[in-house]
This record gives C-alpha cells, structure tokens and sequence, in this order.
C-alpha cells in the first residue's frame, strides 16, 4: 500500500499534504511489582529479565521519539523511488536500543537510566523492476526477526517479552528486501554485527539472511532467519541467531503469532573468574587468558567494575577453580506465543502472551534457568491520539545451583553463590526471588 498515514503535527504543518512526515510520541509508563529491590540510580532493575518495565514500582518515561521520515511508494512498478528515516528516542527504553559505540558511554559507562540514541537511520532505494520489487536499505536499522518492536506504538503490549529483550536489536550497515512472487519474499545483508558500532572493536563482518513465505492470501505466514552469520565468538552481543516465525490468522477478529529460537556464542569467558577470590592471592582473579573476565564496560567512582555484557557459567560456580573452565559454548532457546482479538471496531485489543527460556549458561540474562513468563493485557484507542495499555504479568524462574533471578541485581546470585562456595559467611538465597507479579500500564500520546 502506499502511505496514507496522517499525523496532528504535520495536519498542523501543512494539512499531511507532503510526501515527507515529522511525527512521534511520548510514552509514559507504570507498574506495580512484588519485585521490591529497584534502584534506578544505580542501574538496579529489579523486574529485569522483564522489560521495558524493568523498574519496579515506578513512574517512568520510557519513550519520547520524534521520526523524520519520506517512505518510498512501493506498491508501483513503474519508477525507482527512495525514502529515508531518522528516529530519536530518548528515555528508559533507551537501554533496548544503544549500539555500542553510537553513544553507548550512556548506558556501558554510566548505566544512566534515561539516555538518548538515534535509533534508526537510514536510507530507502526502491528498484520496480527486480522480481516484483525490491528495496535497498543502508545506515542503522532494526533486525529482521521478531514479532514486536522497539518502538512503543508498533508493539502489541507495554511490555517485552523474555524473548525479545536478549536477541539483537539494531543493526548498521546494507540490507535487500525483494518480493520474489506472491508467496516468497526474501532478505539479505551485510552489517559489523549485532548492536555494535563498524568503528568498535567487537566489529565483525557479519551476514544475514531470512525468507518468508506467505499463503492463504495473508492469513499465514512463516519467516525464516539467520540474523547473523559470523564466527558466533563471543564480543559484545555477538549472537549467532537463528529464528522461526509463524503468524496465523484464524477469523476477522483473532490472530496468533508464534516465535522460536536458537542462539549461542562460542568461547564464551566463565563468570567465575570475574566474580571469583584467587585463594593463593586472596584478591579477584586477574583477567588473563586461563582467567578470562567477560567484557567489563561500566565502572562507578571508587567501586569496581560491573559487567552489562555477561559471560557464561560454565560450571557449578561451587566448584573449585580446578574444575572451571576459562570459556565455554552459552546456547539459549526460546518460544514466545501471542494470541489477539480485536473488538470495538478495531480500536481496542486483548493480548495474551505465553512463552519459555531457557538461558542454558545464563550468558543472556546473567543468571543460568529456565523462566517462564504470561502476560493478559489490553490496548485501548481513546479517539487518534491517545492509546491507553493496561496488563499483568507473572513470572517465574527455575534456576540452578540454589540460587535466585529475580528482584536482584542481574547476576548478583551467581556472584553470591561463588563468594560462600569460597568460604563467604552463607547467604545463597537471601538476594532475591523466582517468582514475581506485575500490574503494568503505559499511556501513549501521538502527535
């Protein structure tokens, strides 16, 4: 279709005469949570592995996004056209979408909770002619995969899936889009990787590739991908990712989307030496090759370092230094289900949401279980401008090791559990929880 979208700021402007848009939104979010250990100010959130409610008890802002944007009339195949997109984002959510090395000191230096990123940028090239279309996407983009998104009003819920908080999020570089026939389309493309800078040192020429092929004039669809292809050795979010996606829907008022996934890193750096006291020195293991630390990026003044990109917990953390390895293989699987129904004219909707996640090595969520997650929610329209998302969710863990995921600093019970294995005066399970509730809503005005 071509666009038809009209915005208030641009009927303001210039009655949505003009190919080019200015447009946005300011999100403001809430939730109550058993989860009771949130400290925003020192980069504690204590919903966390949920997202982008992650802080508990709180009023927040999570997105004021302002587009610049021209989109390309695809649905012609008599001339080339091109269109382009700048997104500014700033607030809580920033913390989802930083690229190391495109302002990331925000997030992997001060661990501020509320920071600015220019979430995409890029240009459109639309060329009729190849198959049934194609277009040629170059600069900074979101990933292929997935069923949500990080923007607030493109997404089915306030919240974020399990799923979708841990897999990449943007990536910077070309992407080919072409419209093969009526069933197949098909991606592929070129980046530095996942949610890094070409300029970073974790940098790596990485691949992509996804193809989807969709029947029952739209009604179902599955999309396959391989998000990125490289070495898959660990750097920062360098993620070997392969996904499966299946939308269906069943009548004019329910659909259902399902996602499953396979992830790892190779050679992945043992917590246990970043959290670990050498006992021939009393002090914290050195980061050398046989006692390698996962990349520490965040450091407070007169503190150490903390990590924001995780390792893996390769063995036991209760098991003395001789039977830890330095690295390890970190796989994590996942499957997320949403089922929705749309009433009121289309302008009100139920979302329930059921998924799984096993980080097998913890390496995505900082603690080693399996969570499973369930989210009832509804998304209500109040005229054009205002949507109104109400929800509540429960969450629970199933950990290794006697040791606890929620309400707690991410990681912090592994850290725990090596310390008393170490001699520590015992307290494994005193840092958090397993299981939580949580009543969230958003409030979204569109302009």
């Amino acid at each position: 279709m071509p666009d038809g979208q009209t915005y208030p700021l641009m009927q303001a402007i210039n009655e949505n005469k003009s190919k080019s848009k200015i447009y946005g939104w300011i999100e403001i979010g809430a939730n109550g949570s058993t989860n009771n250990k949130t400290n925003a100010s020192k980069g504690i959130p204590s919903n966390f592995p949920s997202a982008y409610d992650e802080y508990a008890n709180t009023v927040q802002l999570d997105q004021a996004a302002l587009y610049f944007e021209k989109i390309p009339n695809t649905a012609q195949k008599e001339h080339f056209d091109w269109g382009y997109r700048l997104t500014l984002l700033y607030g809580v959510d920033y913390r989802f979408t930083t690229a190391k090395g495109m302002l990331s000191q925000q997030l992997l230096l001060k661990n501020n909770q509320y920071g600015f990123d220019p979430v995409m940028a890029y240009y459109d090239f639309y060329f009729p002619h190849v198959g049934e279309g194609m277009d040629v996407r170059v600069g900074r983009y979101i990933s292929l995969p997935d069923i949500e998104a990080q923007l607030a009003p493109n997404n089915y819920t306030y919240s974020h899936s399990i799923l979708y908080t841990f897999d990449c999020y943007t990536q910077t570089g070309v992407n080919v889009t072409v419209k093969a026939s009526s069933h197949w389309t098909v991606q592929g493309g070129l980046s530095p990787g996942c949610d890094v800078m070409p300029w970073t040192t974790d940098a790596k020429v990485t691949g992509n590739f996804c193809a989807t092929f969709t029947w029952s004039n739209g009604g179902n669809a599955l999309n396959t991908c391989a998000n990125s292809i490289n070495d898959g050795k660990y750097a920062y979010n360098n993620l070997a990712a392969y996904y499966e996606t299946w939308y269906h829907r069943i009548n004019a008022r329910w659909h259902t989307d399902t996602e499953f996934w396979y992830q790892y890193m190779k050679a992945t750096p043992n917590m246990y030496w970043y959290n670990g006291i050498d006992p021939a020195t009393g002090i914290q293991y050195a980061p050398t090759a046989r006692t390698p630390w996962p990349e520490t990026t965040f450091q407070r003044p007169g503190q150490g370092a903390v990590n924001l990109n995780f390792g893996a917990v390769c063995q036991d953390p209760r098991l003395p230094a001789a039977k830890q390895s330095a690295r390890c293989y970190a796989p994590d699987v996942a499957i997320t289900n949403y089922l929705e129904h749309n009433f009121w004219h289309n302008q009100a909707s139920l979302n329930i949401r059921n998924e799984y996640v096993d980080d097998i090595k913890g390496q995505r969520t900082g603690t080693p279980a399996k969570y499973e997650e369930h989210m009832v929610g509804f998304d209500f329209w109040a005229g054009s401008t205002i949507t109104f998302r109400p929800e509540v969710s429960y969450t629970h863990a199933y950990t290794k090791y006697g040791v606890t995921a929620l309400n707690i600093s991410p990681g912090a019970s592994i850290a725990n559990l090596q310390s008393v294995s170490q001699g520590n005066p015992p307290n494994p399970l005193g840092l958090g929880k397993n299981q939580a509730l949580t009543l969230a809503a958003d409030l979204i005005w569109h302009f």
